[in-house]
C-alpha cells in the first residue's frame, strides 16, 4: 500500500511539473502519465527519472526532459489517424509516447545499440505501432515517406530538405533548429501548398543532428 500511495504521489507530482511547465492538452498528458520514463532510464540516473530535467544515456546521448517532450508533442498536434516519424530514437520515450497518439510511429536513430535498446522497451509494453529503424536520420524514410507529422530531437542549423519533402501537404514538423554550442530554438514547420509556413516556439538545447551511421557500439 505504501508503494502504490507513493507511485500515485509520484505521478500526480510529474503531471503538475508538466502542466506548470505549459503542457496542457489532455491527450498528450494522458499518453505521458501511461509511459513510464523510468523504463527508458537506466544505471546511476535512474532514480532520478521522474524529474524534470534531461539525463544521460548511452551513446553519449541524452533522454530530453519531460516537460520539452511535452511541450514538442503538443506543438505536434498529432491525431489518431497519422503517420510520424521521429529522427532520434534515443531512450525510445518520445516514440512511445507518440505512440499513444498516433497510428503509426516511424523512428530512426544512428546509434544501433540505442535502436535495439529501444525495441526491447517497446516489446515489452506491447507497444505494437512502432516501427525502429537504424538508418542516418538526416535524410529521414524515404521508403516509408509521406508522414503526417515528424519530430526531430536533435538539432539542425536549418530543417533538413530531405524531412521537408518528406512531409504531407498540411503536415506539420517540429524541431529544434541553431548552432550546436549555442541556444537553440524550437519551430514547428506548416507545409503549405505552395510552400512552408514557419513558427518559433522557445529557446531549448539539443544534441546535434549529425551524418552517417555510427559504429558499432
Amino acid at each position: 500500500m505504501i508503494d502504490e500511495t507513493a507511485d500515485a504521489t509520484r505521478k500526480m507530482q510529474f503531471l503538475f511539473a508538466l502542466r506548470s511547465r505549459g503542457v496542457t492538452d489532455a491527450a498528450v498528458l494522458s499518453a505521458m502519465e501511461k509511459i513510464d520514463r523510468g523504463l527508458f532510464v537506466r544505471g546511476l540516473f535512474a532514480e532520478r527519472a521522474y524529474e524534470d530535467m534531461p539525463l544521460p544515456i548511452a551513446c553519449g546521448q541524452t533522454i530530453s526532459q519531460p516537460s520539452v517532450v511535452g511541450l514538442m508533442t503538443q506543438a505536434l498536434q498529432v491525431s489518431p489517424r497519422d503517420k510520424v516519424m521521429e529522427v532520434g530514437t534515443g531512450s525510445g520515450y518520445q516514440a512511445a509516447v507518440l505512440s499513444q497518439l498516433a497510428r503509426r510511429v516511424y523512428t530512426v536513430d544512428r546509434h544501433r545499440r540505442l535502436v535495439r535498446e529501444a525495441r526491447e522497451v517497446f516489446d515489452a509494453l506491447d507497444l505494437a505501432n512502432i516501427t525502429a529503424f537504424t538508418a542516418d536520420g538526416s535524410f529521414g524514410l524515404p521508403d516509408q515517406a509521406p508522414f503526417d507529422r515528424i519530430l526531430v530531437t536533435a538539432a539542425a542549423e536549418d530543417p533538413p530538405g530531405p524531412l521537408l519533402a518528406q512531409l504531407k501537404i498540411g503536415g506539420i514538423m517540429v524541431l529544434p533548429v541553431g548552432q550546436s554550442d549555442t541556444v537553440q530554438s524550437l519551430i514547428r514547420v506548416r507545409r503549405l501548398e505552395g510552400g512552408f509556413d514557419y513558427d518559433e516556439l522557445r529557446p531549448v538545447r539539443f544534441v546535434p543532428l549529425v551524418e552517417g551511421l555510427a559504429r558499432d557500439e
